[in-house]
């Protein structure tokens, strides 16, 4: 992966416009981060192969970047995004790591299922 380069990832971005795509998005603060301090609080989101479809993709940001989805019921959104992968079968791959490396975000976007 590389930092994001936030004019070609908004290409991309709308390159899967009104087409029917399939969304990864995933979150965490650190799945065993409350295991060694009860004082933290462990938050996740995980959605795998959800068939969308969005009219409007948009990166924002200076570093750290926020993506927005527009659907026609609604908003997909990610923010926290530092790096980016293009992979070769029509697929975007959009993290955001920590100051650690951890993977705390990340949003793919692809016409076939993860």
């Amino acid at each position: 992966m590389q930092p994001i380069q936030q004019e070609q990832v908004q290409q991309l971005l709308q390159s899967f416009q009104n087409k029917r795509v399939y969304l990864h998005l995933e979150m965490t603060t650190g799945a065993y981060a409350s295991h060694r301090d009860k004082s933290k609080l462990t938050a996740s989101v995980f959605t795998k192969n959800t068939v969308i479809q969005y009219s409007h993709g948009t990166i924002a940001g200076n570093g750290p970047y926020r993506i927005g989805l527009k659907t026609e019921d609604g908003w997909v959104y990610a923010e926290g995004l530092t790096h980016w992968d293009e992979q070769e079968v029509n697929q975007l791959i959009i993290a955001g790591h920590d100051q650690q490396g951890k993977l705390m975000v990340c949003l793919m976007l692809s016409e076939s299922p993860f």
